[in-house]
């Protein structure tokens, strides 16, 4: 049975009732527990430097290094910002699951920093598949609620892929849809898994990415969904998107099912480079991965997951055990990630520096490591990043 609960809310209980109840979508200028005007940032940084002998105008940064590779890569990202001189503090936590209340939680040290210091920078961490705990990513972006999962997709000179010149942003709901966590069995050998979508969510997520846009200089926002079948969800969804989109003239907007996003998209990227693709959670996790593979995979790709307080930006791939402590990790997407967390504190011209070095560095291809083509250890990469400084 499903616990009464889960359906305490309005938008919840027109799942029970199989209709669109009025309650189900109001006008926007009554929903605003989390959206702002078409002027006002979402999401936007609250930390500041510190002023105290320790951190001596610094900001400070939640580090999570991770599992894996993860603290490998992890100590490549602090040695570059030490080389550039980035006015970063690093805070090193430890996100080892705990059980409260007989859930799976992050220890109260590690909750405590981030949401001090409003931004994180995370290694990757390993998930149990089918069992064991709760995925740590889920349950960071749960604690925190980061409602907006980015994911820049952008080529990269001197590494080669079947694709040129790809630059689209996708940007994923973060908190809800079929990822909501809301199943239960109906009978042995049936399980049902419910897709939550609200109004609230989708707006936020949905103004976020209009105000993206309009940041990156991207003139298009385009909605991908599947309202041809789940004319409820997603259709609240594309109409959500559609009543955002009046209030950012300067931003066209259109629509796509995700099925033909996916042909056009492995097909010719291009035609997207103007755009910033913005969908529900499920959707955003199979396509953002999909445009990483057009960029050369997801050691390349960036993440950032934001949200209202505080934003935790991450490596998306795996944690590699089988070559963790050898030196050959490849710190590329650890690094991006850690550009967009520089370009989200303001920290541009810190973000603009680095980031020039890895691409000249890629570019040079004399220093990269096995997954690229070349021999380089990660500390060997990191290096020639540090001489493109």
């Amino acid at each position: 049975m499903i616990s009464t609960r889960v359906f305490v809310s309005p938008a919840r209980q027109c799942l029970l009732r199989g209709q669109v109840a009025p309650s189900c979508r109001l006008p926007l200028s009554q929903i605003r527990g989390y959206a702002v005007s078409a002027n006002d940032k979402v999401a936007k940084f609250k930390g500041q430097k510190g002023s105290d002998f320790l951190r001596q105008g610094k900001y400070t940064v939640t580090l999570i290094e991770g599992d894996g590779i993860g603290p490998e890569i992890s100590q490549s990202v602090r040695d570059i910002f030490a080389a550039a001189k980035a006015p970063i503090k690093w805070e090193p936590v430890d996100v080892t699951p705990i059980l409260k209340d007989g859930r799976t939680a992050i220890p109260d040290e590690a909750i405590q920093s981030v949401r001090k210091n409003f931004v994180a920078l995370k290694g990757p961490l390993a998930t149990p598949v089918g069992k064991g705990h709760v995925s740590l990513n889920l349950t960071l972006r749960r604690t925190f609620n980061l409602f907006a999962n980015v994911r820049p997709c952008r080529s990269i000179a001197g590494y080669k892929t079947p694709y040129d010149n790809v630059d689209t942003v996708l940007i994923r709901e973060n908190t809800e849809g079929e990822y909501s966590g809301i199943e239960h069995v109906v009978i042995e050998g049936v399980v049902q898994s419910i897709k939550l979508i609200t109004q609230e969510a989708s707006e936020r997520v949905l103004r976020f990415a209009f105000q993206y846009a309009r940041s990156v200089n991207k003139k298009k926002v385009c909605a991908v969904h599947k309202a041809t079948i789940m004319k409820m969800s997603d259709g609240l969804f594309l109409n959500t998107a559609r009543d955002v989109a009046q209030e950012f003239p300067d931003v066209e907007f259109d629509a796509e099912l995700l099925d033909n996003t996916c042909l056009k998209m492995v097909t010719d990227p291009t035609p997207y480079n103007d755009k910033v693709l913005v969908m529900p959670n499920l959707y955003g996790d199979i396509l953002s991965d999909l445009c990483a593979g057009l960029i050369g995979g997801l050691g390349l790709t960036p993440s950032g997951n934001i949200g209202d307080e505080c934003s935790i930006f991450e490596a998306v791939h795996g944690s590699a055990p089988d070559i963790a402590g050898k030196g050959l990790a490849n710190p590329t997407a650890l690094l991006l990630s850690s550009i967009m967390m520089l370009q989200h504190m303001g920290l541009n011209e810190y973000a603009s520096r680095i980031q020039k070095a890895i691409f000249n560095t890629l570019a040079e291809g004399k220093a990269l490591t096995g997954d690229l083509g070349g021999k380089a250890k990660t500390n060997e990469y990191a290096e020639a990043i540090i001489r493109h400084l």
